[in-house]
């Protein structure tokens, strides 16, 4: 039996600004909206940034030089592509987590691997969220794209299956409060380079 789409329209960035105070309170509607109305049933978590199996895979597209699709617009990272990256880790809190070591591959390396040439980077969720950061941010605080956190492969319930970290306890004073939380986006399923 297939459960109804919930036709709720979705959160954006200034919905989720204007309607919620804190952090937890995103992080609590971002969550409902996962569960409760965005489908991401296993005939569409493929295109959602995992596959059946629960394997990850990232697509990104916009201002970039190698492409790997038919249509050559846009680069599909597998999971075994990913992992071949090399591995970095940060270990630092976020407001939705306790210190914990969070590890993936740069997303200056990802960048590098399509060849981008742009100054931003749009970060797409499963639950439609969009938020952009600029890509001098991956030289100024080697910001990884998590896909484990303390060990663990992150999942779709905990900020999975791709988690963007930057070391907010290395710059305290410059990624707190809501504008440092806004630069911490989970749930990836892809990057538009513009």
């Amino acid at each position: 039996m297939r459960r109804k789409k919930n036709n709720r329209p979705r959160n954006k960035r200034a919905d989720d600004q204007s309607n919620c105070k804190t952090a937890t309170q995103v992080w609590r509607a971002r969550t409902r909206a996962v569960g409760d109305g965005v489908d991401v049933r296993a005939d569409r978590l493929e295109r959602a940034g995992t596959d059946r199996r629960g394997a990850i895979s990232l697509d990104v597209s916009g201002k970039i030089g190698k492409t790997n699709d038919a249509a050559h617009r846009s680069y599909r990272f597998a999971e075994a592509q990913l992992l071949a990256l090399p591995a970095h880790s940060i270990t630092t809190a976020t407001t939705w987590t306790p210190r914990s070591t969070f590890t993936g591959p740069l997303l200056a390396d990802i960048l590098k691997t399509v060849g981008a040439y742009g100054t931003q980077v749009e970060i797409r969720t499963l639950d439609d969220y969009t938020y952009t950061v600029p890509v001098s941010d991956c030289d100024r605080y080697g910001v990884v794209v998590a896909y484990s956190m303390n060990g663990r492969r992150l999942k779709i319930s905990d900020f999975g299956p791709l988690f963007l970290i930057y070391p907010r306890d290395a710059f305290p004073d410059e990624l707190a409060g809501a504008s440092g939380d806004s630069k911490f986006v989970w749930q990836i399923k892809a990057l538009i380079v513009k």
